[in-house]
């Protein structure tokens, strides 16, 4: 089959609040055959065991996490974000975080996945936008990537809130700079609409002369980039807000730019637009997989879920956001056309 749904972990609850057990049985319930694991849930495993967040818990939190998915037959996709590792000033700083990469190698070697995905930094002290030194550290990773046995991948995302790198365009430009073969891209669908057309300061959530400017971007998509150097793609839509998203917005943090705020507090599942999803989303998926008219990628599809109601205690969250994810598939399916390339989602309860 040309494309299969995967949800990530935190997308069924946070960690702090909902343990993996019944949120791993509720994606498998639910006939998602896949799942993305954010590192949180690992390291709050990890945290839960006796001795506390050693790299050997971490290490068991890894083998807890396979065997759980092995008996709930999900499969373990990729491990994610491997964060703030570009542009480090600070040379014991970078140090640390490749003695840091070499845990990853070993969690995902266990989690049975040859993907780390590495986000682009909304983070600024002790690190430099300088795109040389961002690709000479991003190289050395994929080079340290390629050494293990096996080896491994990293995929590269625009988060549309980060500091340096929050663009489609910005993102492809590093990944041609490492010019590496196991390094290459993971496409979000809100990372690159919430940056090229939307803006959640705005009275209307859009940037000026957005729809123009937007389907410009998405043709120089497809003219641009390597299917190839496509790992893999996460669709989630967000909400439009009802006002803008300035200092007197409920989701404004001091010191916190908009649309992080914004991605943390209201993404969507796709084609969730009667919860007021009205991103592009569609369009950025179509020029990513139409076989005529985009770069024809196939493969993963994971549904990474950030919002407010994550954070709720209720028990039923996990299977509420499972069923949810599963909804969001079966519309998204039918919107594209997928009928013919992805297996029927067929529920285990």
């Amino acid at each position: 089959m040309s494309f299969k749904p995967a949800i990530a972990s935190l997308s069924l609850g946070r960690a702090w609040l909902h343990e993996l057990p019944p949120k791993f049985s509720a994606a498998s319930a639910s006939g998602l055959p896949g799942i993305e694991i954010f590192f949180e849930d690992l390291a709050y495993l990890a945290a839960s065991l006796p001795g506390g967040p050693t790299p050997a818990n971490h290490l068991h939190a890894a083998h807890q996490i396979r065997s759980l998915c092995d008996s709930l037959s999900l499969e373990i996709m990729g491990l994610g974000p491997f964060s703030d590792c570009e542009g480090l000033l600070c040379p014991i700083a970078r140090a640390a975080k490749l003695q840091e990469l070499y845990l990853w190698f070993d969690m995902a070697r266990i989690l049975g996945t040859d993907i780390i995905q590495i986000p682009s930094t909304f983070r600024s002290e002790g690190l430099t936008g300088d795109m040389e030194k961002i690709v000479t550290d991003l190289r050395e990773i994929a080079d340290l990537g390629k050494a293990q046995s096996p080896p491994f991948r990293f995929a590269y995302e625009n988060l549309c809130f980060a500091t340096y790198n929050d663009t489609w365009e910005k993102a492809w430009a590093v990944v041609k700079g490492v010019d590496r073969e196991n390094f290459g891209l993971c496409l979000d669908t809100f990372n690159i609409a919430g940056r090229g057309w939307a803006d959640p300061a705005s009275l209307d959530g859009k940037l000026p002369n957005a729809d123009a400017v937007f389907r410009q971007s998405l043709k120089n998509m497809v003219k641009e980039i390597d299917v190839k150097k496509i790992f893999y793609v996460q669709v989630v839509d967000a909400e439009r807000m009802s006002a803008p998203l300035d200092e007197r917005h409920p989701f404004f943090v001091e010191g916190q730019r908009p649309r992080m705020s914004w991605s943390r507090n209201a993404r969507l599942f796709i084609c969730e637009e009667e919860r007021g999803g009205y991103l592009p989303v569609v369009d950025v998926l179509k020029a990513i997989t139409d076989e005529k008219n985009g770069l024809g990628y196939k493969g993963w599809i994971s549904m990474e879920f950030f919002n407010r109601s994550l954070t709720k205690e209720e028990a039923n969250v996990p299977k509420d956001h499972a069923r949810r994810a599963v909804e969001s598939w079966k519309k998204l399916v039918k919107v594209m056309g997928w009928e013919d390339k992805v297996e029927p989602i067929v529920p285990k309860d």
